[in-house]
């Protein structure tokens, strides 16, 4: 009698740990995503119309005309994703792979920056709706 009650808890377990693994999902889930050409390393920043945070390691920056530029860090920024905001300084008019990210958090009606995380290359994408399965 013993043993199957631990079966059934470890079945539980189990069920539950799949349940939580499938919440979990990928802002880029939704899309197709196809790269388009060399990597660059700078952008205009002018031309910068919003960024779109996907994960600790993803930024896509939303340009004027549509083009779409992914920046892939080459290392984890701690708490990109989560707060999904950034600063940057720069001293021109270009945004390059050179260029250091700052996480910002709201705190107690105050906003501060957290830890400065380095940008990779900017590769522009092409983002296509996936169509939903008929299940």
């Amino acid at each position: 009698m013993r043993f199957q009650t631990t079966i059934i808890i470890a079945s539980a377990l189990a069920a539950g740990g799949v349940a939580l693994a499938a919440e979990k999902t990928s802002k880029d889930d939704k899309y197709i995503i196809e790269t388009v050409g060399e990597p660059k390393t700078c952008i205009n920043r002018s031309q910068i119309r919003s960024t779109d945070v996907i994960d600790d390691r993803t930024i896509d920056f939303k340009m004027r005309g549509g083009d779409i530029y992914r920046n892939k860090l080459p290392n984890k920024c701690n708490g990109l994703g989560f707060e999904e905001s950034f600063s940057y300084r720069t001293s021109t008019n270009q945004l390059c792979n050179v260029d250091i990210i700052r996480v910002l958090n709201q705190t107690g009606g105050r906003l501060e920056t957290r830890g400065a995380c380095g940008l990779g290359k900017f590769q522009q994408i092409e983002k296509t709706r996936k169509e939903k399965s008929a299940d």
